[in-house]
């Protein structure tokens, strides 16, 4: 059984950093980039972090919330032929990485939590392909990201980190979607060691 040793949340340090414009005002906006994209470059191939803590000795998921609505996890798409593990840790200093270099995180990517496909330009992602598509729209690969004992993170000020937990996320695709909602259950086949 894979050991994820997770640290109290005091020991993080949480600022902000200059607005990250995003780059989609609405889902129609998301949809049309996504299959622009498609077409230049064929499917896309998306990586998020699983970055736990824990409260209380109960593990919490650190989330990035946009607009007081919506939550992601932090990651973003790959550049066409880049590797998923660099490509996450890229992706992770942008979102997550103080703006001083000697400040930011050594990201250890672990294991691989989950694949979600999707196979057509809609909201929808399954935890499996389809049989019947034979070009899916997107995959996004979930992994692991094991934390230090303590670290620094700052934020875009347009964004907030959210340390959910456990408990909130299972079973409540309704308020978090399908794909965070299941990660309780994806992540249960591994030990957490909380320390102090």
């Amino acid at each position: 059984m894979p050991i994820v040793n997770l640290y109290s949340l005091s020991h993080y340090n949480f600022g902000a950093k200059e607005t990250k414009v995003e780059k989609d005002t609405s889902v129609p906006a998301r949809f049309a980039r996504l299959r622009q994209i498609y077409e230049k470059e064929g499917m896309r191939i998306s990586v998020a972090g699983v970055l736990l803590v824990q409260e209380h000795n109960y593990p919490h998921l650190l989330l990035l919330e946009i607009g007081g609505t919506f939550n992601k996890l932090p990651g973003g798409r790959l550049k066409p032929g880049e590797n998923e593990i660099e490509g996450l840790k890229r992706k992770l200093t942008s979102k997550l990485g103080p703006r001083l270099q000697n400040l930011v995180p050594n990201w250890k990517i672990g294991e691989c939590v989950a694949r979600w496909w999707r196979p057509n330009f809609e909201k929808f992602m399954y935890p499996h392909c389809p049989a019947h598509i034979k070009k899916p729209k997107e995959c996004r690969v979930l992994y692991m990201v094991h934390l230090s004992d303590s670290g620094d993170f700052e934020v875009p000020e347009n964004l907030k980190l959210l340390a959910v937990p456990m408990f909130e996320l299972y079973d409540n695709a309704q308020r978090y979607g399908p794909v965070i909602s299941s990660i309780p259950e994806q992540i249960s086949r591994f030990e957490f060691r909380m320390n102090n």
